[in-house]
Formats: structure tokens, sequence, C-alpha cells
């Protein structure tokens, strides 16, 4: 199958644990740019979100440390801060901007991983956070 053609389906329609969902043009378009680099799998990304892992500092996280289990509700960052939902059903808004999700993927990932996200570890993780 053209990889266009299997991307440019993945994009418009996420099909998760037997439900699917439809991405609006703005999360699509997001989307596109991610998997153009490296397509993306909601089970990997979702394996990747919650998996512990010590960083530099000797700290054992996870994404669902500040983001919580349930993603569809807030999370806390370290310093008590609310951050919003980060399901994309709840929150669609969160995954419009490419350089404001980039931003939280550079500070996450050095936090989480004490190095940057490959290009096939943020498509995994945005597919799945646009299938919840």
């Amino acid at each position: 199958m053209n990889i266009k053609l299997a991307f440019a389906s993945f994009a418009a329609i996420v099909v998760v644990a037997g439900g699917a969902r439809a991405l609006d043009a703005a999360q699509t378009s997001l989307a596109q740019r991610y998997y153009a680099a490296a397509p993306g799998d909601a089970a990997r990304g979702k394996t990747f979100f919650f998996a512990e892992r010590v960083n530099a500092k000797g700290e054992t996280k996870s994404c669902a440390t500040c983001h919580t289990t349930n993603l569809k509700g807030p999370g806390k960052s370290a310093a008590g801060k609310e951050i919003g939902p980060m399901a994309a059903s709840v929150a669609p808004k969160r995954f419009t901007d490419p350089a404001e999700v980039e931003k939280w993927f550079k500070r996450n990932c050095d936090d989480v991983l004490s190095r940057a996200c490959t290009a096939q570890e943020k498509s995994d993780v945005l597919a799945f956070l646009l299938s919840i």
C-alpha cells in the first residue's frame, strides 16, 4: 500500500481498541507533520506514555507521573500547577498548534527521559493521544 494513502487513512480516522474517532482538520494537519517523519502507532504510544524510566536526576518517572492515568481529566505538574486533559476528545485544541506541541515534547521528554524524544516516539505518543 502506498505510504501516503495509508497515512491519509490513518490521519482522518484513528481506530484503537475497537473504537474509532474522526480527527478535525487541525488535528489531521498536525498528525500529518509528525507521521510524515515516522508513521505513528497508538499502541506503541500508549506503552511509551505509561512506561516508567529513571532519568538523569535518578527520578523514576513516566508521562503519567504528571498527566495521570486518566487522560480525560486534569493532571498536576511537579510544581503543583494544574495540567489540562491530554485526551484529544476532551481537549482537541491541545493538538492544533505545532509549535506548542513541539515545545511541550521538548520540555517533557527532557524531564522524563533526560533527552529529546525521537520522531518515532513523538509520532506514537501523538497517535495514542489523538485516539482517546
